[in-house]
């Protein structure tokens, strides 16, 4: 039997680094959205009581380092089944661009074996699981629109953005979290107002949405990447009003109302990163 899931990529409409932890990770509240930008998982189910991933991407592994692997792990031992599953992961997301693609791979595995072995769980239950693995995932499991809060396991459900096109463009970097995290110094972080960002969701505000995007994580990582804010300042110079860095980056993205204007950007885009897409919003 085989199972077939989508694994949307994941942006940051607001993300606030509250305070650091005893446990040495970070508080954090972060308003996110999926978009139509994804990955797609199949799952077949084998008989001997193993996890295989196959996938075509240099950067990515297959072994025990990839989310994706992780999580049928942790299923099958959480839910003692002895049966084994290939993985076959098409990957369409960038690698290593703050949109969360490794976490959307391991969210859809859950949801998936949850379908293709047929146990009776809750959404809710699948996340608490997928928070043992990796911050975002809980969030991904749930997919649309939410706010995480804590490490990322405490997620409450919002309205999803008013609906537009997205542009998104990642430098030829990869980022990684852990070393954005050990740069952060506490004092020097500029908080987004989260509140304002929740209110433009309920009130179908696209402008107000626009003007309340943040990031905590940008100063940061734009210190280390200066490639980042040239990057971000190219698309502010084509008039988008809402352009912000995903997650903890290198991916910039801005919000478009109007489907011509947004063709006419992501061409633009493309003269300046090989890592250009045009999606709309979920």
């Amino acid at each position: 039997m085989t199972v077939f899931e989508k694994a949307p990529a994941k942006l940051n409409l607001s993300l606030d680094i509250l305070n650091k932890r005893q446990d040495g990770y970070h508080n954090v509240e972060m308003v996110m959205t999926t978009i139509d930008l994804y990955d797609r998982i199949e799952l077949t189910s084998l008989e001997q009581d193993q996890v295989k991933v196959t996938l075509w991407s240099r950067y990515v592994p297959n072994d025990e380092r990839n989310l994706a692997y992780q999580a049928a792990k942790a299923f099958k031992e959480k839910y003692k089944v002895k049966k084994g599953v290939h993985i076959k992961i098409d990957k369409n997301i960038p690698v290593s661009a703050g949109l969360g693609g490794g976490s959307a791979d391991a969210a859809a595995v859950l949801r998936g074996l949850k379908k293709l072995w047929k146990i009776d769980i809750s959404t809710a239950e699948l996340a608490t699981l997928g928070a043992t693995i990796s911050s975002d995932v809980p969030f991904c499991v749930y997919g649309r629109t939410a706010i995480a809060k804590g490490r990322g396991e405490i997620i409450e459900k919002l309205p999803s953005p008013p609906t537009c096109w997205v542009i998104l463009a990642k430098p030829d970097i990869g980022v990684s979290t852990r070393t954005i995290f050990e740069q952060i110094k506490m004092e020097q972080l500029k908080h987004p107002n989260t509140n304002e960002v929740i209110q433009a969701l309920y009130d179908q505000d696209f402008p107000k949405l626009c003007n309340h995007l943040g990031n905590a994580l940008e100063n940061v990582t734009m210190n280390m990447y200066p490639e980042v804010r040239w990057l971000k300042q190219k698309m502010m110079q084509n008039g988008i009003q809402g352009v912000l860095m995903s997650g903890s980056g290198p991916t910039i993205y801005g919000l478009v109302e109007q489907e011509r204007k947004a063709k006419r950007i992501y061409n633009g885009m493309r003269g300046f990163c090989k890592e250009v897409f045009l999606v709309r919003s979920n």
